[in-house]
């Protein structure tokens, strides 16, 4: 299945963008969620059918999944959206790194490494095929990462036999662990850090019993672990904490793209270049990101025509106080909860200590996901879509342009809902 068929069932073009000159729109602003990891990425969840089921269990009606670098899971994804009601978007994740700003000791949005930058795809539409540039830049992102997760695993395992704890796992037996669990083809399974350290907690709790384990673990991490000898995620939060970061024994540096050729691969997967802003999520807040008139300044140089937000890492005040100074730039907002951690957050994001959203930032947030939902229609239909950066516009210029796809964007979600209701 084509997971776009979905979208161009609901009608043409023509009858669409007539309908969004009528201002044809849902009939209440639903809840809405741009940003979740599903598995076989590390997710909190075990199924995309379990993550779409919770979503229409809170009401979220319009989903956007953003799994790192292969796509085969968004064909039941969309199959699932469409039972259950549900809008899908289709994004993707990239990890750059700006050395320019590496050098200079500049944090983006990761904050524990200067010149690590998360940059999203947002609507990507050329799921299958982006073409050949398109797919020599995914293939030397997976090559990247295979052996990066290679070489980990294999200095993991051996420092724990060397420390006593004979675990001996590689990434294939890894990924056997990951097929497992989320019944998936290993070809869609793309190691991350936290499935390694699952793993690993995995193996050590079968082979040491709860009462060695804080002594086993001392002798691993060099200090007592926080973590009681039951707490299975706090354990794996510390050995990638102790053995798997910068600086640490087990560590392997990363290759990354540059934000260059990862803007390039989102052109070429057909989505929006989207920066997703930490803001306070980091303490102190990261140099890039230092204020909002900061931030605006750079995704304005940078031409990034979209952002996301995170919510429940951020203050709600503070995240007012960037999403409408991005907002009054011209550039769109949206909003996710990535739940890529094993912790069950709600799917409806909220702020930091589970603060509501404020009516103003639900109203932004809308605004946001009727433009991914516009572009993703005319993209669905081999139309120009809303275009990957932001090019050279007057402020009245994208102002309008942004009207023009959430005006159609609303017509289509409505559209949607009605033709896939579950009443």
């Amino acid at each position: 299945m084509d997971p776009l068929e979905i979208i161009r069932q609901i009608g043409s073009v023509e009858a669409l963008e007539q309908a969004a000159r009528r201002g044809q729109t849902p009939t209440c602003i639903p809840a809405l969620n741009t940003h979740i990891h599903l598995p076989p990425n590390f997710s909190a969840f075990e199924t995309v059918q379990e993550a779409v089921e919770r979503a229409a269990g809170e009401n979220v009606r319009v989903l956007g999944a953003g799994n790192y670098y292969d796509f085969s899971i968004y064909d039941d994804f969309a199959k699932a959206c469409c039972k259950h009601g549900i809008f899908p978007l289709f994004n993707t994740e990239i990890i750059t790194l700006d050395e320019p700003l590496r050098r200079q000791g500049i944090r983006i949005n990761d904050p524990g490494n200067p010149g690590k930058m998360y940059l999203c795809g947002k609507g990507i539409c050329r799921l299958a095929d982006p073409g050949p540039e398109g797919r020599r830049l995914l293939e030397k992102i997976r090559l990247n990462d295979a052996q990066r997760m290679r070489q980990m695993i294999e200095k993991m395992s051996r420092y724990f036999c060397e420390r006593g704890v004979p675990v001996h796992l590689d990434d294939q037996a890894i990924i056997a662990r990951v097929v497992k669990r989320h019944r998936c083809r290993p070809e869609t399974v793309t190691l991350q850090e936290r499935h390694a350290a699952q793993a690993f907690q995995e193996v050590f709790f079968e082979k040491v019993p709860s009462g060695q384990r804080t002594e086993k673990l001392t002798a691993l991490f060099g200090m007592p672990p926080k973590s009681g000898p039951e707490d299975a995620v706090g354990i794996q939060n510390e050995i990638r904490s102790h053995l798997m970061k910068a600086g640490k024994p087990c560590f392997v540096p990363e290759t990354f793209l540059s934000p260059a050729e990862a803007e390039e691969l989102i052109e070429h997967l057909g989505g929006i270049v989207c920066y997703p802003v930490l803001a306070d999520g980091a303490h102190p807040i990261c140099e890039f990101e230092a204020s909002p008139e900061q931030l605006v300044e750079t995704l304005r140089q940078r031409r990034y025509p979209m952002v996301e937000f995170i919510s429940v890492r951020n203050d709600a005040q503070i995240l007012a106080q960037y999403a409408k100074a991005v907002r009054a730039a011209g550039i769109v907002v949206t909003v996710g909860t990535e739940h890529n951690t094993l912790e069950m957050l709600p799917l409806q994001p909220r702020c930091l200590n589970g603060v509501p959203l404020s009516e103003e930032l639900k109203n932004l947030f809308w605004e946001g996901a009727c433009v991914l939902a516009g572009h993703q229609f005319l993209s669905a239909h081999r139309r120009e879509g809303f275009g990957s950066r932001g090019g050279d516009f007057t402020d009245r210029e994208r102002a309008a342009r942004i009207e023009r796809f959430a005006r159609l964007g609303a017509a289509v979600l409505a559209q949607y809902f009605q033709r896939y209701s579950q009443g």
